[in-house]
């Protein structure tokens, strides 16, 4: 992590709001997640934030995740490299956000770089593998190892398609949305503005 001091006021405020974001039953539901996804004799890490952003801090786990989520020989990330150098941990958390991206997970649903080497935003890290985890399950291709109920499946596109005749026959019907004057009128009222007349 970053040299940084103590945030003091509304930094730390700020911080503070977006540390309460953070799910510990989201946490242990990712873990299980990624460790039957690798399917590698990965070590599960102990609970709480800061064990969770140093088990993903330095990309590896990130990139064989998205790399098991495609079939063999389609892998988005062809070399995984195990370094202790800053730079490249981060290079590879940003292979994984690519891969993620065109995988199919939203730009809004993606973290920053930083928001999980530094730690800043563990938060956003759960979201965008909550959206991946989503997206693998709504994929159905067989990739997907896992409790299919981890995760909600997206919903899918039901396009309709109505010849000429059917769309000319909705255009003669008054939709409700309009509105309806079946049984109303206006006898006995009196104008607008007119006081109400109590004899």
């Amino acid at each position: 992590m970053a040299n940084r001091g103590p945030s003091y006021g509304l930094s730390r405020e700020v911080q503070e709001k977006i540390e309460q974001k953070y799910d510990p039953e989201l946490e242990s539901r990712l873990v299980d997640w990624i460790i039957i996804q690798c399917g590698e004799n990965i070590e599960h890490p102990p609970p709480g934030r800061q064990h969770f952003q140093k088990w993903l801090m330095d990309g590896t786990l990130l990139c064989k995740l998205i790399n098991n989520l495609h079939p063999k020989g389609k892998e988005p990330i062809p070399k995984i490299t195990e370094s202790k150098m800053a730079f490249k941990q981060m290079e590879q958390i940003s292979h994984f956000l690519k891969a993620a991206e065109i995988y199919g997970v939203r730009t809004t649903d993606i973290f920053q770089t930083v928001d999980l080497w530094e730690g800043k935003d563990m938060a956003a890290v759960q979201r965008t593998l909550l959206a991946l985890g989503s997206e693998a399950v709504t994929r159905d291709d067989g990739c997907y190892k896992g409790d299919p109920s981890w995760f909600h499946r997206k919903a899918q596109r039901n396009q309709r398609g109505f010849s000429e005749e059917q769309l000319r026959q909705g255009q003669n019907v008054i939709g409700l949305q309009m509105g309806s004057n079946k049984g109303a009128s206006q006898s006995g009222m009196t104008g607008y503005g007119m006081p109400r007349q109590i004899i």
